[in-house]
């Protein structure tokens, strides 16, 4: 190649190699940015670890603890009302109480 022709080719790759650059950062940030995983130069995914996403994690563990303990109780009540409603004197006293009213009706 002669000179003249590579002082021609010099800005034309000079604006590829910072063309390609500028993409590759823009791409890493809208990547970061949405929360997709970055790559590691072996090429296993690396999430970037940000404090609004511990934040989310930290809140979303106290509430499903909530919930779950809620749920305890909640089994807890259901078992004392089937204890109740299967209990022969409950049933025994419906029974009265159903044909008292049909008396009533009668």
């Amino acid at each position: 190649m002669d000179v003249a022709a590579l002082s021609v080719m010099a800005p034309v790759i000079g604006v590829g190699v910072a063309s390609i650059s500028v993409a590759w950062v823009v791409n890493t940030w809208i990547r970061v940015r949405h929360g997709y995983p970055l790559e590691n130069s072996w090429g296993k995914a690396v999430y970037p670890k940000s404090t609004e996403a511990e934040e989310r994690v930290k809140l979303l563990t106290q509430e499903n603890a909530q919930l779950r303990a809620e749920i305890g109780s909640m089994k807890d009540r259901l078992g004392n009302v089937e204890r109740i409603v299967t209990d022969s004197g409950y049933r025994l006293t419906h029974e009265i109480e159903s044909l008292r009213e049909r008396g009533e009706a009668n």
